[in-house]
């Protein structure tokens, strides 16, 4: 039965219809103890999601519809390793990525979690050798410069992580990451680097990503111009792959390579391999504390009920938000700078693994699925887009993030950045009217211009303070929301076909734009005429 033919979805439809009207304003005039009783806590995290656009039987709906759906069905059965990726026969694994050694996870009969341990004991020694400096480049140098060569999750996860949680990073080592084929991109993070004090990563899983090798292979020529000797690639890069004869062909020591599996998806692979970066930037002991994060959302996520699970009730808000409600986006909002890289994180989890329009089964949804997420860090955004957020004609959900202690303690700013963010969602949700506007001296005429209509949602996470344990909490909270969202809609979450065809034709386009003769073009007239205006004016290389 198609989602939007079940009893539930209908009733979901018309209780809307009833409580559309409501405005936060009246909503918490009713229950002076809302923002007590909607509110819950996951390990460190505290969820108050009493500014959303619901009433308690908006809450039971939802979670009827959760039981209805299977999700608790699908929670187990990406815990015990079933391959619910379908279109990829895959089983979904991330949550063995963080799990304890004791703990026994299976996919096709084979417990996994041993050849997890073995990885990250590997990337410890590695991490240990290089910071301590007993492991060192090809002259005798001490390594200096990390960075990490990737695209999409092999990128955005490290990149991400590094800058929150660079307060505990080593500053006495840079961290870079490259991920566009735009030489731009590859210049600006090299120019100013030694070769004899540079390590490359390079992940790329299959060790054939067009995009990675390109740049990979500009980084081996870079640092041959320097070091000269071929023998030098072995010191001076290591691969994150499964791709040993690739990777030996390249030049690094197959001993180097760091493996990881066909069931972590990219964009959940921040705590495998791929996050050797983060583990050389902070050590072993706070990479494991992020791993320990990671696992005390997942028992969360796995154990709790519906009513009181975080990842649950911001899964269910966003389908409400989105389905009910109408909001295409959800601006998510950090108050805290060292998460300014967090909104560009989750935009490729929460779209590269909703943004489907046909079920499992194949048949078209019949509904929105992933809404576009972004956003920026307070209190920046304040004085850019808010105003859209605030007065504008469409709905943005928010999620704002804040730390109870500060890193960097100066003065009094935290409590006014905390503040502001307090102080922000209060104006969404309640917003100001043209008789309060006149009461503080606004004109007739200026009044309807200062008056805010309010009745924005919005969720506020709050943790004591920014740590390798609740940064991994934190991403695994929104991990858990989003597969929510897609149980609901009974997509698959962790297969990304809409990324190959774009691929695919550059694939088919590249020699065209290279080749000395003129090309035989077969494309549409608009891409023909653009293919032939960039061959007439390019610069000769």
């Amino acid at each position: 039965m198609k989602l939007i033919d079940r009893p539930i979805w209908q009733a979901l439809t018309v209780h809307h219809q009833q409580v559309d009207h409501l405005h936060l304003r009246q909503i918490f005039a009713d229950d002076p103890l809302r923002g007590e009783r909607l509110s819950s806590q996951g390990a460190d995290l505290f969820l108050d999601y009493s500014k959303q656009r619901i009433t308690d039987e908006t809450l039971g709906l939802l979670m009827r519809l959760a039981r209805e759906c299977g999700l608790s069905e699908h929670i187990e059965g990406m815990f015990n390793g079933d391959k619910i990726n379908a279109t990829e026969q895959r089983a979904v694994l991330h949550v063995a990525l963080r799990a304890t050694p004791d703990e026994r996870i299976t996919v096709d009969g084979v417990d996994v979690i041993p050849q997890v341990q073995a990885v990250l004991n590997h990337m410890a020694d590695f991490s240990d050798a290089i910071r301590s400096g007993a492991r060192r480049g090809h002259t005798g140098q001490p390594i200096r410069n990390i960075i990490n060569i990737g695209i999409g999750g092999s990128d955005l996860g490290p990149e991400m992580a590094y800058e929150a949680l660079r307060h505990y990073s080593r500053r006495d080592m840079i961290f870079r990451f490259i991920s566009n084929v735009d030489g731009t991109d590859f210049e600006e993070m090299t120019h100013d680097l030694n070769p004899e004090e540079t390590l490359f990563i390079v992940c790329s899983k299959s060790f054939t990503t067009l995009e990675t090798l390109t740049n990979a292979h500009a980084a081996r020529a870079w640092s041959l111009r320097t070091l000269r000797d071929k023998r030098s690639v072995q010191r001076h890069f290591v691969a994150v792959s499964t791709n040993a004869e690739g990777v030996a062909e390249f030049g690094i020591d197959p001993a180097n390579m760091f493996a990881f599996w066909d069931w972590v998806g990219g964009r959940y692979s921040m705590e495998s391999a791929v996050g050797l970066s983060t583990m050389l930037a902070v050590g072993p002991a706070r990479f494991r504390a992020m791993l320990a994060g990671f696992h005390a959302m997942d028992l969360h996520f796995r154990n709790t009920p519906f009513e009181r699970n975080l990842p649950v009730l911001m899964g269910l808000l966003a389908v409400w938000n989105n389905n009910f409600l109408g909001a295409h986006t959800v601006a998510v909002l950090p108050y805290d700078y060292y998460l300014k890289r967090f909104p560009a994180y989750l935009q490729q989890l929460t779209m590269e693994s909703n943004g489907k329009h046909v079920t499992l089964d194949g048949e078209r949804v019949g509904t929105q699925t992933g809404p576009i997420y972004w956003g920026e860090p307070g209190t920046n955004g304040q004085h850019s887009f808010y105003q859209l957020i605030h007065q504008g004609t469409r709905l943005v959900p928010c999620d704002f993030i804040g730390f109870s202690q500060q890193l960097n303690p100066l003065g009094y700013q935290h409590d006014m950045l905390m503040a502001n963010l307090f102080a922000q969602s209060e104006a969404l949700a309640f917003g100001k009217t043209i008789a309060q506007a006149q009461a503080e001296g606004s004109s007739p005429a200026l009044a309807a211009h200062r008056s805010f209509e309010g009745n924005r949602p919005s969720n506020t996470i709050l943790a004591e303070r920014l740590t390798p344990e609740t940064l991994g909490q934190l991403v695994a909270l929104y991990e858990h929301s989003v597969f929510t969202q897609g149980v609901i809609w009974g997509i698959d979450s962790f297969d990304q076909w809409g990324v190959e065809l774009g691929k695919a034709l550059a694939q088919r386009i590249t020699p065209e734009l290279e080749s000395h003769d003129e090309p035989e073009l077969t494309h549409d007239s608009s891409t023909n005429a653009l293919i032939r205006r960039y061959r007439r004016t390019r610069t000769s290389q």
